[in-house]
């Protein structure tokens, strides 16, 4: 049996949550307990661009959408038509953990740049020396 397209479409919006774009960003946000500049930070925006697209005035380019859906823990599909699963308080709490590891190494990684960049300007200081 093939279906027309107008048939298809009237099933995903039944199947739909009934917010929009702007709205689920905002839902999956608050669950993934992220303020908006943590969110900007993550993804390389302004705060003011996660505000556009929360309040529905803008919508995130292709490859911004595959990546809030990545950071904010949801599928694109979620985010687009709110197809699927919405965001998981279980899965929101372990990945919780693993930002904290991430933000772990990132400060290790931090200091070993800091630490080289020393060791580097010791080592030029002593080669100009020994000249």
């Amino acid at each position: 049996m093939r279906l027309s397209t107008e048939t298809m479409i009237a099933r995903l919006r039944d199947t739909s949550d009934g917010d929009t774009l702007g709205g689920r960003i905002w839902r999956a946000r608050d669950a993934a307990n992220l303020s908006a500049k943590e969110l900007a930070d993550q993804l390389g925006v302004r705060t003011e661009t996660i505000a556009a697209w929360e309040r529905d005035r803008a919508e995130p380019r292709t490859n911004r959408l595959f990546m809030l859906a990545g950071v904010l823990g949801v599928t694109p599909a979620w985010l687009i038509a709110g197809l699927g699963r919405a965001p998981d308080a279980d899965a929101i709490d372990e990945k919780d953990g693993l930002r904290e590891q991430l933000a772990l190494v990132k400060k290790l990684h931090e200091q070993t740049g800091k630490a080289i960049a020393a060791l580097e300007m010791e080592l030029n200081r002593v080669q100009q020396n020994i000249r």
